[in-house]
């Protein structure tokens, strides 16, 4: 039995368009990694070309502007304790720069026209002199000054999208437009793709029942149309479309409903913009100086006005976020702190039991605070996520006599380390009462 296919214009030019389809498909697929790749070599090129040449080592000046001078100044144009250092190297030469830093109040006794005139302009405060820096430390934290103030401008921007937007630091940054726009262009194309194989395939199947005809052969569309109107007709593949919307409908009522309750990533509006990336990370303040009561109580405590003051009673007064403090001491008032890490009332947590007895980092439950700029719930906080931890973390049973009586019971019956959930993690009554 012979069988013969019909191969007229109309069904060639069907097939030339599959594989022009095909071959556009293929070359966006391979010309993918070398669009996001020119694109992340684009930006950092760009990042290199904003990073100015100040005839020093940056690297080494920020480590040297961190520890010497970042207490009184920034590298931006704000003011701390003394000014903002932003263009500092532009408007002082190199020799002057130097007298300066090695020793401020002898520029300021020689009658310098704007030494005095900074002198007088931030009350007098005297300047810590640093003879002991080289020519090229001096350098270094100019030219460090120069690139984070080049820097600045760039970093502000996705700042000022929001608290969330702010803190995502140690989550990643998203997509690129570039990538996104290659990902819809590749989903079109393959539905285009889909179709022309959808019809190749429905002409194929007339061309060997003898069916297709050079009068009455269908154009484009409306074989398209009549292969999708025999797809939907088919019960096998109405059922499977059935069953996978009832999964999907099951699988987000299912997840709505284990969220109930669970806050991760919740970062409100606070009523004082304090910045814990500043505070924590950059001036490495420890959590202990404001929350007192991380090592002796249940609670980790709010700081009250009078601990912003310690510091705030010299620095930063002018700053119109600092004054909120001042009018809020002043009316007798309490900051109205909103709170971010929220327990339900059925639940016992002891701080002071997992920071001092168990040695737990800040960071184990509330995420790098250090790198935030706007505190948020990093951790889901849920009975199973404290679960979870219970029977990974191992006690700490060195040189305490608590213990031994319990190491000596737990070898006998394991080999494995002493968990939380060996002597009691996991009872209920824990953390329920």
């Amino acid at each position: 039995m012979n069988i013969s296919f019909r191969t007229d214009a109309k069904f060639c030019s069907y097939l030339s368009c599959s594989k022009i389809f095909i071959a556009i498909l293929v070359a966006v697929l391979l010309s993918l990694p070398n669009l996001v790749s020119a694109q992340d070599s684009t930006a950092a090129a760009g990042g290199a070309a904003a990073a100015p040449a100040g005839g020093g080592d940056a690297a080494k000046g920020e480590a040297l502007f961190k520890n010497n001078c970042a207490q009184c100044h920034s590298p931006t144009d704000e003011r701390v304790v003394g000014p903002g250092l932003k263009g500092a190297s532009s408007r002082h030469d190199f020799a002057w720069l130097t007298k300066w830093v090695r020793n401020s109040q002898a520029v300021i006794a020689s009658g310098d026209p704007y030494a005095v005139k900074i002198y007088n302009e931030y009350s007098k405060a005297q300047m810590t002199s640093f003879p002991n820096l080289s020519d090229d430390d001096i350098k270094g934290i100019f030219a460090y000054i120069d690139k984070a103030s080049t820097a600045a401008p760039a970093a502000a921007a996705p700042a000022g999208g929001g608290g969330a937007a702010a803190s995502g630091d140690s989550k990643g940054e998203g997509p690129s437009d570039l990538f996104m726009i290659v990902l819809v262009a590749l989903v079109v194309v393959m539905l285009l793709v889909l179709g022309v194989l959808v019809v190749i395939v429905t002409l194929l199947s007339k061309a060997v029942s003898g069916e297709t005809t050079d009068a009455a052969k269908p154009d484009f569309m409306t074989s398209l149309g009549n292969s999708l109107k025999r797809i939907s007709a088919d019960p096998a593949i109405r059922s499977a479309t059935m069953w996978i919307f009832v999964l999907l409908v099951l699988k987000a009522t299912l997840d709505g409903a284990y969220s109930v309750g669970v806050q991760q990533g919740y970062a409100p509006k606070q009523p004082i913009s304090f910045s814990h990336k500043l505070h924590a990370g950059e001036y490495k303040i420890d959590c202990n100086y404001c929350h007192t009561g991380v090592n002796r109580g249940k609670s980790a405590h709010i700081p009250s006005a009078n601990i912003c003051m310690n510091c705030h009673g010299v620095i930063k007064k002018e700053s119109p976020e600092i004054q909120k403090i001042y009018t809020s001491i002043e009316n007798n008032q309490p900051i109205e702190w909103v709170r971010v890490h929220n327990l339900p009332d059925l639940a016992y947590f002891n701080h002071a039991q997992h920071v001092n007895v168990g040695g737990l980092e800040c960071q184990n439950c509330h995420g790098e605070v250090e790198k935030m700029e706007v505190i948020q719930q990093r951790s889901s906080l849920t009975m199973g996520w404290c679960i979870d931890c219970h029977r990974k973390t191992e006690v700490n049973t060195k040189d305490n006599k608590y213990y031994d009586k319990l190491v000596q019971l737990h070898a006998g019956e394991s080999k494995e380390a002493l968990k939380v959930a060996d002597i009691g993690g996991l009872e209920c009554s824990k953390c329920h009462y």
